[in-house]
């Protein structure tokens, strides 16, 4: 929940931060269930094994955001609406790695096994397949470092 002035307000990533909680974690019942409000509220599907660091946020409080069980985000991203962090498919291991301070784009999707280094800036509706450098932006389908 996110003080601002005298607004308080529930956010996908505030759910996000009570379900994952290991105390929470061990109580598969509630865990789910708040994963399920959190999926029902927010359009989004934000799970307990995803590791997300401090200081992110989650623009329009994580509307129809996405990422994998197995994704990792680093401290201070920013990530906007519609943005998928996702595998490749059944079968196929891997899911991103996004280091800090990355900012990813309204609608962007970054999929398989790859790495987002600190500073990346991801433009919105990019897909990206690859690794990207350090301080790179990102646009276009499949994405390319400019």
């Amino acid at each position: 929940m996110k003080c601002s002035k005298d607004k308080f307000y529930l956010d996908a990533l505030f759910l996000y931060r009570i379900y994952s909680i290991p105390s929470i974690r061990r109580i598969p019942m509630l865990s789910k269930l708040l994963e399920g409000i959190n999926y029902f509220i927010f359009n989004c599907s934000v799970p307990a094994s995803a590791i997300i660091g401090k200081g992110t946020f989650f623009s329009h409080r994580g509307m129809s955001v996405v990422i994998h069980k197995q994704s990792i985000i680093g401290e201070n991203c920013t990530i906007g609406t519609c943005v998928t962090l996702g595998g490749k498919g059944k079968g196929i291991d891997g899911a991103p790695i996004v280091g800090n301070n990355v900012t990813i784009s309204t609608g962007a999707k970054l999929l398989g096994a790859i790495s987002v280094a600190d500073g990346a800036v991801i433009g919105a509706n990019s897909v990206v397949l690859n690794n990207v450098h350090e301080n790179a932006t990102v646009v276009g389908i499949p994405g390319k470092e400019i």
